[in-house]
């Protein structure tokens, strides 16, 4: 199964960098505003990642929690989030996008339907934070027959024999955690212990693509280049409450803040 996410990462290999990824909430700081800003910072990524709002995100941190708050409180829905997709998707200068979020929202809205949805609006990748290994191979088998990637989390205590089986099963694309943490928490484990730990999960597979997430930021991301592609989603996050607070314009900053973003791992 090949789509517009493995593109981008041959794109990333050609060009000797990691791809840069970032997350943000559809419908944060408005259902508007959110577009504005995915069109905005897509001159500046490889991927974005959207998370679909919902009110008991157990592995995020603070930050993303405001921004889910913020979307539920501007009345988002899944339908509605569908939309913004299809809108985003319309943009000239798009980038694949992956869906984000847990697993009760798609099993009210229905699996066969959620990944239909998925597919007739242009979604490319999905990632199902609370779903692990094989209790998601059935939804993971629905997405590859909608040419949606479905990507696999692996974690820091992830054992050998069962990382040999999600990797045997993922698709293109899989998540390393970072660290044992919510998403926002300052990056605690070296950075050569989150490569040498990349470098493992890679040599079980060298076709994978394995990108790393939480705790990367300004600081921590150029330290980190040797990685297929880095996550940013609580830095933005954070970024949107900063720019409400001081009333200042989110698209304008998230896009500045990105290009630095950029910068650091070219």
């Amino acid at each position: 199964m090949i789509n517009s996410i493995d593109l981008a990462f041959k794109k990333g290999r050609v060009e000797n960098r990691p791809l840069l990824i970032t997350y943000s909430v559809c419908g944060d700081p408005s259902k508007k505003k959110s577009l504005e800003i995915l069109k905005s910072i897509s001159e500046h990524v490889d991927l974005v990642e959207w998370g679909f709002a919902f009110n008991s995100p157990t592995a995020d941190g603070p930050d993303i929690q405001n921004s889910s708050y913020r979307a539920i409180k501007n009345g988002i829905n899944l339908n509605q989030t569908f939309e913004l997709v299809k809108n985003y998707k319309r943009y000239k200068n798009s980038k694949p996008l992956i869906l984000m979020g847990y697993y009760q929202m798609i099993y009210h809205y229905g699996e066969k339907k959620f990944v239909k949805k998925c597919k007739e609006v242009g979604v490319d990748g999905l990632i199902v934070v609370d779903l692990s290994w094989p209790d998601n191979k059935n939804l993971a088998e629905l997405c590859k027959k909608n040419s949606v990637c479905f990507v696999q989390l692996i974690s820091p205590t992830t054992t050998k024999r069962r990382m040999k089986m999600i990797i045997r099963d993922s698709h293109q694309m899989l998540y390393q955690i970072s660290m044992i943490s919510t998403t926002g928490k300052k990056l605690k484990v070296p950075a050569k212990e989150i490569i040498k730990n990349n470098k493992i999960i890679k040599r079980i597979n060298p076709k994978k693509n394995i990108v790393v997430g939480f705790g990367i930021t300004k600081k921590t991301i150029s330290s980190l280049k040797e990685c297929d592609g880095l996550v940013v989603g609580s830095a933005i996050c954070k970024a949107i409450s900063k720019s409400l607070k001081s009333r200042q314009n989110p698209v304008k900053n998230l896009n500045k803040m990105v290009k630095e973003l950029r910068s650091k791992i070219i």
